[in-house]
This record gives C-alpha cells, sequence and structure tokens, in this order.
C-alpha cells in the first residue's frame, strides 16, 4: 500500500517538474513599437522569483518614448542559471522595443 502510494507520489513530483515551462508575457504602451531599437536588461529575483532585488524601469528604458513594447521573458539561459543555483537565484529578461 505505501509503496504503491510513493510511487503515485513520486509520479505526481516527476509530472509537475517536467511540465513546467518558460514565460513570458508582452506589454504595449501607446501604439506599441515605432521602430526596431531594442534595449534588453536582466532582472534579479531570489527565492524561485518571490523576492525582487533589482527588476529593471521599463519606462526609463524607453528612454522618453510614448510608443513602445515590454517584453519580459525567462529566457533559456535565464532558466539555466536558476537551474543550477536550485532557484535560490531566478533572473528574467526585459526588452523594450521602441
Amino acid at each position: 500500500m505505501k509503496k504503491g502510494l510513493l510511487k503515485v507520489l513520486g509520479g505526481a513530483l516527476l509530472c509537475s517538474c517536467l511540465m513546467t515551462s518558460c514565460y513570458s508575457y508582452t506589454s504595449v504602451v501607446g501604439s506599441g513599437a515605432q521602430g526596431n531599437t531594442e534595449v534588453t536588461k536582466w532582472n534579479h529575483y531570489v527565492i524561485y522569483g518571490l523576492a525582487p532585488v533589482g527588476v529593471s524601469d521599463s519606462k526609463a528604458m524607453a528612454e522618453g518614448a510614448e510608443n513602445y513594447e515590454v517584453h519580459t521573458r525567462q529566457s533559456f539561459v535565464n532558466g539555466l542559471v536558476s537551474a543550477i543555483t536550485f532557484g535560490i537565484y531566478t533572473p528574467t529578461t526585459t526588452t523594450v522595443k521602441k
């Protein structure tokens, strides 16, 4: 009975780890990007992204532009760094396209 329960819990844990994915979201300000100029910065979080340490300011990255797009994601490199540190340090990447 206990071995069966352990197998089920182990399988559920394995599935939850394998089914995670990188996340991404985009915000459009004004009419959106009017050109191809991009500025990219990393955001720094600790404890699986729960506590921000240094987060980029998208408005400052836009440098006064009224129309731009903000794309925040966890890239492969960000995920790799997070996996190496066992989630203690969890960076994301923000790109502002104006």
